[in-house]
């Protein structure tokens, strides 16, 4: 059930993307903002999915039969989703590289032989024997679109499957982010790799305020986070932006990545917070280091391995997918951060459809770039009468989300 259609591309040429993204005329300064957005966003943006699926499944109470449509970004969520037993997910993404890496994770689980396998592919660095993995055990079983994906060639002229024989994680829009974001902190004389020697909650907290913290006055890095296209590796899309900047006097995302950085530094246990290693390390722990993603557990691999056939993963839009489902056909959906880069047409016209299509229970989960809800306000009385926000169970999660890079988590739920 993971089929790509035949006719799913994967140049720059991404006609879904363009009219998800493009709101204003083309040479106005929100149009070629928009337009530089959706120039970053045509390769591999997540490597890995930066939502906290752990969240997510307390969230949505994920059960045995239960029928999902999630956005697929890093694909790490529905591969945890797996792991309580749901009947199908249906992973929809705009982005056909997150197409092929969710494809080639699901590969992984289905056709490497064990568990030890899948984790050497899927979170380690270094390992050159996963080029021969894939050659051996994936890509023969994989449809044609997906092999000749990971054995094309990179602007660089190297296969695209040789970023597992060497750190993925290091690689795509966001990877590239923390890369500039490492180097723009050693010019200042701080290395952020060092915060993974820490060895208590203690000493996080003191590199954070004595080393990361007096970052933020700098003039140069306030400046820099006032522009926009300084932060669209971060997937903060130009929408989001002028949200988030009308909070700051001077229209800088300075204070607010601040507050999000101490929370990803100072909220959790080094040890329990990979997302943390990726941001600071720039990988996943080592087994005497830390935890990996609960998706690469022993104990989960053989019920994600045994259900990764019930996922199918399309290239749409969320409306588009729900638009060719009858009623009341799905449980729980999880839309990430996109509502943040919708028009209220496109809200509206995407409810009528989550609405439709949701069965007794249902249950909506999404994260905002501000701390509200995106749909105060702007979706019709008519829908939004038919939903109950779950305000204090949103908030409660949104403090437990270990990523720590959004401003605001939220819960509807289907009333009876």
């Amino acid at each position: 059930m993971t089929e790509l259609a035949p006719d799913v591309g994967f140049g720059r040429n991404n006609p879904k993307l363009k009219n998800a993204l493009l709101q204003h005329k083309t040479f106005s300064l929100a149009g070629l903002s928009e337009r530089l957005f959706g120039l970053l966003f045509s390769g591999l943006v997540y490597p890995q999915i930066w939502e906290d699926p752990i969240v997510d499944m307390e969230a949505m109470q994920l059960r045995p039969g239960h029928r999902i449509v999630t956005i697929g970004s890093g694909g790490c969520n529905m591969l945890t989703y797996l792991s309580a037993g749901p009947s199908r997910i249906d992973v929809v993404d705009l982005n056909p590289h997150h197409i092929a890496l969710n494809r080639l994770k699901l590969a992984a689980f289905r056709h490497l032989p064990g568990h030890k396998d899948v984790t050497r592919f899927l979170a380690t660095q270094g390992t050159q024997s996963n080029v021969q993995a894939f050659d051996l055990f994936i890509a023969p079983k994989v449809d044609q679109a997906t092999r000749s994906y990971w054995n094309g060639r990179s602007v660089t002229g190297r296969r695209r499957i040789g970023v597992f024989g060497r750190n993925i994680y290091r690689t795509g829009l966001l990877g590239r982010f923390i890369a500039a974001s490492h180097i723009l902190a050693r010019l200042h004389g701080v290395n952020p790799e060092e915060f993974v020697q820490a060895r208590s909650m203690r000493e996080q907290r003191q590199f954070f305020d004595t080393r990361l913290a007096p970052l933020f006055e700098r003039p140069f890095i306030r400046w820099i986070t006032s522009q926009k296209s300084s932060l669209f590796g971060l997937g903060i899309p130009p929408q989001q932006f002028d949200e988030l900047a009308s909070l700051s006097a001077d229209k800088s995302l300075a204070a607010v990545l601040r507050h999000r950085l101490e929370k990803l530094t100072c909220h959790f246990p080094l040890r329990e917070n990979y997302f943390a290693w990726q941001a600071f390390a720039r990988r996943y722990p080592l087994p005497h280091e830390g935890e990996l993603p609960a998706y690469l557990h022993a104990d989960n691999y053989e019920t994600i391995r045994n259900r990764a056939e019930n996922v199918q993963v399309h290239h749409a839009s969320f409306t588009e997918l729900l638009a060719k489902k009858p009623a009341a056909s799905v449980d729980r959906y999880v839309l990430l951060d996109a509502q943040d880069w919708m028009n209220e047409q496109q809200l509206n016209d995407l409810w009528t459809e989550i609405t439709r299509t949701a069965d007794a229970g249902a249950t909506v989960i999404f994260r905002t770039a501000a701390e509200d809800s995106i749909l105060t306000g702007r979706l019709s009385p008519a829908l939004m009468e038919q939903w109950h926000y779950d305000a204090e169970t949103s908030l409660r999660l949104g403090n437990a989300d270990r990523s720590a890079i959004y401003g605001g988590f939220h819960i509807y739920r289907k009333k009876a």
